[in-house]
């Protein structure tokens, strides 16, 4: 396990009488982080950074424990937050040298995953055997929502003029989604049987479970990030611009937007080139 020794503390650090030890200074990386963040980011860090307490804290150690791993594109997760840890120990004196500096960062696939496409949609809509369920997918398809946000939705959150609802966010911060007018009709009905606190009245590996259930009777992936890559991927092929998408969809970057429509093809985007470029000339 890693000690003092392996911290590369400053000589300050070394002359007090009882250098905090590596699991105490991961207590206050964490007691440091800022108020309001999500508790599945505090579990994040400790799931990623308990394991790496039994490796040297120096450039070497990390590479050793990164090489470690068996989980392909998780090893970018624990680079991460290796890099937030040793960024902080660095920054409050507690590393004379950040070792991640010299570590290179794990490479990652750039898989194309699953996405909803419009027929599917229909497909899904059929296959819902309730009320609640065909909300619930038709709210995710129109507004991207993640599961926390769907599950946090109260009825006072909706905003029946403009087709919009608030939710919260990660950061504990609110902000707007939007939904169709079909989906309004179906919240409409919902809220007509609904008696509850939240709207749907459901955590979120209840949703899971529902998504998993439909993906099973419809035959092709049906879990939530499916619908946020959808909700993406369709705004997308109607010409929305990738800004407005990661302001509709609640995303903190231009990146992660193209992360998400990475499913889209040339074939896709052709529509939009001749809507512009066709006859104008």
């Amino acid at each position: 396990m890693a000690d003092e020794h392996d911290l590369g503390l400053p000589k300050q650090s070394r002359s007090l009488s009882k250098p905090p030890n590596i699991k105490q200074l991961l207590e206050k990386f964490i007691k440091s982080r800022r108020q309001g963040i999500s508790p599945n980011t505090i579990i994040f860090y400790r799931q990623c950074l308990v394991p790496f307490l039994n490796y040297p804290l120096t450039t070497d150690g990390i590479n050793l424990f990164l090489n470690s791993l068996s989980c392909g594109n998780g090893k970018f997760a624990y680079y991460r937050a290796i890099r937030t840890f040793c960024s902080w120990l660095y920054r409050n004196g507690y590393l004379k040298d950040n070792p991640i500096r010299l570590v290179d960062k794990p490479n990652v696939s750039r898989k194309i995953l699953p996405s909803i496409t419009e027929e599917q949609m229909k497909i899904v809509l059929d296959a819902a055997d309730n009320l609640r369920d065909k909300c619930i997918v038709s709210l995710l398809f129109d507004s991207g929502l993640r599961l926390s946000e769907i599950c946090s939705i109260k009825p006072a959150y909706i905003d029946w003029s403009s087709n919009t609802l608030r939710v919260i966010v990660k950061g504990n911060r609110e902000e707007k989604a939007a939904f169709t007018p079909k989906t309004a009709v179906l919240l409409k009905e919902q809220l007509a049987f609904n008696g509850h606190e939240t709207l749907f009245n459901m955590q979120p590996r209840g949703v899971q479970d529902m998504l998993a259930r439909l993906s099973d009777k419809v035959g092709f992936p049906c879990n939530a990030h499916s619908f946020r890559r959808g909700f993406a991927c369709h705004l997308h092929k109607k010409g929305v611009s990738t800004l407005s998408i990661m302001h509709l969809g609640r995303w903190s970057s231009l990146e992660m937007v193209e992360r998400y429509t990475r499913s889209l093809s040339f074939d896709d985007c052709l529509s939009h080139y001749k809507a512009v470029m066709i006859d104008k000339y």
